[in-house]
């Protein structure tokens, strides 16, 4: 008895999947096709992306290597187009070869491409902070102080591993002003941080010691 039971609940259940099937054929049909589609898409879109990435390393090592003094304006004109591509590898290294090897001169084209690196480029939170910071290295010397604080601020407000860093700028950009509470206000900053560079830390206690002690 409790066989022929058994049997007839599975039979019940066998019904009730094999109807559900027929009922819902086309709505599992257009599930499968979006699916499939899907993984196509995703697949096709990630070649395509590892194929750009293939094509800008190529660009990029092909510039450098045949970088010299009389192509400077070519090897600008390349390494711009780099950073336009937004990449996060590339796009970065192209504006440090550019900055490294002066091969722009107009310091507000150079700000430009930093801000297409800090405002447009999907770069990993502390590779973006990190040019932020060489941003406010870049302009320290011809700016003023709100000017550097505007750069800065994001690192200073953050715990941010190049906080230290950025906090050392400012106290070396006050010193140079002969702002020195203010500068040793930022040294001090950097002695009560804690996560401070070790180096920066092992620095800015020197420079308190040595040239604000007063």
């Amino acid at each position: 008895m409790d066989e022929d039971i058994e049997i007839i609940n599975t039979n019940t259940r066998s019904e009730k999947i094999k109807n559900f099937f027929i009922d819902n054929k086309k709505t599992l049909l257009s599930i499968i096709i979006f699916i499939i589609l899907s993984l196509l898409i995703f697949f096709g879109y990630s070649e395509f992306k590892k194929n750009q990435k293939i094509k800008l390393s190529n660009l990029y090592n092909s510039i450098i290597i045949e970088h010299d003094d009389t192509k400077k304006i070519k090897s600008a004109e390349n390494l711009i187009e780099i950073v336009n591509k937004k990449d996060p590898t590339y796009s970065l290294l192209s504006l440090y070869f550019i900055i490294d090897n002066n091969l722009i001169s107009d310091k507000n084209q150079i700000n430009t491409l930093f801000d297409i690196l800090i405002k447009e480029t999907s770069l990993d939170k502390e590779i973006k902070n990190l040019v932020i910071y060489k941003k406010g290295l870049f302009n320290a010397d011809e700016i003023n102080e709100n000017e550097l604080l505007s750069i800065l601020n994001p690192l200073i407000k953050s715990e941010s591993i190049w906080k230290s860093h950025a906090l050392y700028l400012l106290a070396e950009f006050f010193y140079s002003k002969n702002e020195k509470q203010k500068s040793k206000d930022f040294f001090n900053q950097i002695l009560n941080l804690k996560n401070s560079n070790p180096d920066i830390l092992k620095e800015a206690q020197k420079r308190l010691n040595r040239d604000l002690s007063d």
